[in-house]
């Protein structure tokens, strides 16, 4: 009897590679740019605004206990932020991978069929690959992740920055996230998943909410993600990836079911954009639509570049945003304390009294006064119930009316954020458009706050 020959390595055919030429032309990943000071500018005007018209009338006021949102710097000077988010091993961490070219180099995520990847990952630029321990990241207030200590030492030590010195990284950075999955319990995790994730929703400026095909049901954690994801609509973009492993009857099947799925978590008139592809190194399967998941994946990418490029503009509109809510909550502080004073007597017991006012604000007119008084749209206003808590925590008696915080040096905390909301912001994203650039502003004189700091670093 004859033996059949055994394999050998030579015999093993390589998959083919899936070229990437369009992948560099999409997101300029050839172009030599030129060193840009006039991002620079506007970033430290912008920083100054901050710090001398939005940020004194914050701490008064304590938003940060309201909206757990403190501005850092290092925020401020951010690139923009990527979020993959989704259920376990549906190619998050692959697709970082592809768009980045890490495949079969040392700097690759680690993927697989099992869920793989247990901590939040940042990927970002430096000089040579590194790897950063989570709780050096929170130290170092440069990075802008130093918020996140407040999740403690156990989410710490499921967060891990990786530096690696490619080009477009440069321009933005990447998170990769624990998949979803929906028979672990949250305390099973040992930190506050969702909280870290709100945190991380809050900040980016696209959010990748990825699908494969054998993965499409709702489960608690995943509802419980889209309500974190509620109001940031225009960021989310759904990606139904690992397309090519689909028929085409099957392909049509599947992405019905997917919007039938999430169609009850998505309150907006317009649905979100969802593409349709195959995000890994490898060519597309063959007889599949090749050409409509090439045209997906470059749509993709194209709006990946529209967030690189619009980096000052979103910037300056999340600060106004910002700027916004923190004198809507300054104007309730304000109206609660006015109102605790009037109602209170010689012989009033004041811990009543506000009691009273805090339990039904309606009958005292607080938020339709705000309504009434200062052109406030009503679908600014905070949940009533959020106060409650505020106030629970911080007692009205704390604070100051908004006339009695003026100095005649410093002037007016409202008048000072009303103008940076009404005049400055809208004029530093004019000089954009219009190519000027601002003014620089001496810290010296208006106090831009601290240089960051990295207090594992030695002199």
């Amino acid at each position: 009897l004859m033996s059949k020959p055994l394999l050998t390595i030579e015999d093993v055919v390589e998959p083919a590679k899936r070229d990437r030429t369009h992948i560099e032309s999409t997101l300029k990943l050839k172009e030599d740019k030129p060193a840009d000071d006039y991002s620079g500018t506007t970033l430290q005007r912008l920083r100054k605004i901050y710090h001398s018209s939005i940020k004194p009338l914050e701490q008064s006021y304590r938003y940060n206990e309201l909206r757990q949102h403190e501005i850092t710097d290092g925020e401020i000077t951010s690139k923009p932020m990527v979020l993959f988010l989704g259920p376990w091993s549906v190619g998050k961490s692959t697709m970082i991978n592809y768009l980045l070219g890490l495949d079969d180099t040392p700097y690759q995520l680690y993927t697989g069929a099992e869920p793989t990847t247990s901590e939040f990952t940042v990927i970002m630029h430096g000089p040579k690959l590194k790897t950063i321990e989570g709780i050096v990241m929170a130290a170092d207030s440069a990075r802008s992740f130093s918020p996140l200590e407040k999740f403690g030492q156990n989410f710490l030590e499921k967060l891990i920055g990786i530096e690696v010195p490619h080009k477009l990284l440069e321009r933005v950075t990447f998170v990769d996230t624990p998949g979803i999955i929906e028979n672990r319990k949250q305390q099973e995790r040992g930190y506050p998943f969702n909280d870290v994730c709100q945190w991380f929703i809050d900040r980016a400026d696209l959010i990748f909410v990825v699908f494969d095909p054998t993965k499409l049901d709702v489960g608690l954690e995943l509802e419980m993600l889209f309500r974190q994801l509620k109001g940031r609509e225009s960021q989310i973009r759904i990606i139904l990836n690992k397309a090519d492993s689909l028929a085409t009857q099957e392909l049509m099947r599947v992405y019905g079911a997917l919007f039938w799925s999430l169609a009850p978590l998505i309150n907006v008139t317009e649905p979100p954009r969802v593409y349709v592809s195959s995000f890994w190194p490898l060519e597309y399967q063959p007889d599949t639509h090749q050409d409509l998941f090439l045209k997906e994946e470059i749509s993709l990418l194209e709006d990946l570049n529209q967030v690189i490029e619009n980096r000052l503009e979103n910037k300056i509109a999340f600060i106004r945003q910002h700027a916004i809510r923190v004198r809507i909550h300054a104007l309730l502080v304000d109206r609660y304390l006015q109102t605790y004073k009037d109602k209170m007597t010689f012989f009033s017991d004041g811990e009543l009294v506000f009691k009273d006012i805090v339990e039904d604000p309606d009958k005292f007119y607080i938020f339709k006064s705000i309504l009434a008084k200062t052109n406030v749209s009503k679908f600014d206003l905070p949940n009533r119930e959020a106060y409650k808590d505020f106030f629970g925590i911080n007692p009205i008696t704390s604070f100051k009316l908004l006339s009695s915080q003026c100095s005649y040096i410093g002037g007016c905390f409202l008048e000072k954020i009303e103008k940076a909301i009404t005049n400055e912001l809208p004029d530093l994203l004019g000089n954009i458009g219009l190519g000027k650039k601002p003014s620089i502003l001496s810290c010296d004189t208006t106090g831009c706050g601290e240089t960051p700091k990295n207090r594992y670093r030695k002199p």
